[in-house]
């Protein structure tokens, strides 16, 4: 990432200004922060001209968004998303970021940097009271840009539909944990100063480990506040596992139909998996495994952002394909097929007879019509 950040920034002339980034993130290992940071800028130096070309480019890029695709699979555990962006994707939109995001944020810092020249700035800062102000302020700023930055990650990575105050509560969380635990470990690299004299220069490559981990540590922990600030529902279940009746898949099934024809007729948005657990009062770690199941029988559309569209007219869908699509083997079972007594065959066809007569040809739009728009209350059994 260094590397083609390096790559970039130097095209646009900012190729400087990484390296005082660097002297940053690093400061709380004290002397070795400052070792490390010099050992990188040698080696990104050293990755120039036909360094970058042919297959280690290839391997660079390949290596960069193998580790972004790590961080979204940890950002869609955390968000409960069982799926995953396709290849094209994560390349457009992870080398968006990885190109643009250090052109940002290092002009960003430019530009704040040119303020403290300004004629007009200098002479306001010669005010005590607001000359003071902006030195305190001056300290907070790369605190800011380390919580902005995480609060883009929180809302970009994850592959579903992330509100902006959500991602702004967790990226705060993360940077201020991030800025305590500067102070703590630079205050625990100065008292180990001695254990760090009997490994000797073994004791850079332990220390900026410690220190890295505990960074995707503090990463990983405002990503979790950020989800549990736009789903609290959730903080009573945490991850165990949910188990549901077929009678619930059904009533589920249904309902998410329901929402979709109704959005779909209205001519409104397309309603996301949140959008339909929010209407029925459901976590929507329950919404996410049905709508797999109507996305593999072919009544849902599988979408990269959590939207759920009619794969077709919902007039032609009958309340009796929805029902087999949570009773069915489907493709996406391991274990599709089984082999069950003739008994067992014979009750379930006849269960399948009566579900046949009970809902005859009825389709989607016909629950629209039978029902109001407002939702029940009464407990789901």
């Amino acid at each position: 990432v260094l590397a083609i950040s390096f790559s970039v920034l130097k095209g646009f002339g900012f190729h400087y200004k990484l390296e005082p980034l660097l002297y940053q993130a690093f400061e709380p290992l004290g002397e070795k922060g400052t070792q490390i940071t010099d050992q990188l800028i040698g080696f990104v130096e050293n990755t120039q001209g036909t360094a970058l070309a042919g297959v280690g480019l290839i391997l660079l890029f390949v290596t960069t968004l193998s580790m972004a695709q790590k961080v979204e699979d940890s950002f869609n555990h955390v968000w409960r998303v069982a799926r995953a962006r396709n290849v094209a994707q994560r390349i457009t939109q992870y080398m968006s970021v990885i190109l643009l995001g250090p052109v940002v944020m290092v002009t960003a810092l430019a530009l704040i940097g040119s303020l403290k020249n300004n004629t007009l700035v200098q002479s306001v800062t010669q005010m005590e009271a607001i000359g003071s102000t902006l030195i305190l302020l001056g300290q907070f700023t790369p605190y800011v840009v380390v919580s902005l930055g995480f609060s883009f990650v929180y809302w970009f990575l994850p592959i579903t539909k992330v509100n902006f105050r959500s991602a702004l509560m967790g990226g705060l969380t993360g940077g201020i944990l991030w800025a305590g635990s500067s102070a703590f470990f630079a205050t625990f690299v100065a008292d180990s100063l001695r254990t760090m004299t009997i490994y000797a220069g073994f004791a850079v490559v332990i220390v900026a480990l410690i220190w890295i981990y505990l960074c995707w540590l503090i990463l990983l922990v405002g990503a979790q506040v950020s989800f549990y600030f736009q789903n609290p529902e959730y903080m009573r279940i945490g991850y165990r596992r949910i188990y549901l009746g077929s009678r619930q898949r059904e009533q589920i099934a249904l309902s998410i139909m329901q929402i979709v024809a109704e959005r779909f007729r209205g001519g409104t948005p397309a309603p996301t998996i949140n959008d339909v657990a929010a209407r029925l009062n459901l976590p929507g770690l329950l919404i996410g495994p049905v709508t797999q199941r109507l996305e593999a029988a072919g009544h849902l559309i599988p979408s990269a952002d959590d939207t759920l569209l009619p794969a077709r007219d919902p007039a032609l869908i009958t309340l009796r394909e929805v029902i087999s699509a949570v009773r069915e083997p489907q493709s996406i079972d391991l274990y599709p097929e089984g082999h069950w007594p003739g008994s067992v065959i014979s009750v379930t066809g006849e269960l399948s007879t009566a579900v046949d007569d009970a809902l005859g040809g009825r389709s989607i739009y016909s629950l629209l019509t039978d029902n109001t728009d407002e939702f029940s209350n009464t407990r789901i059994e």
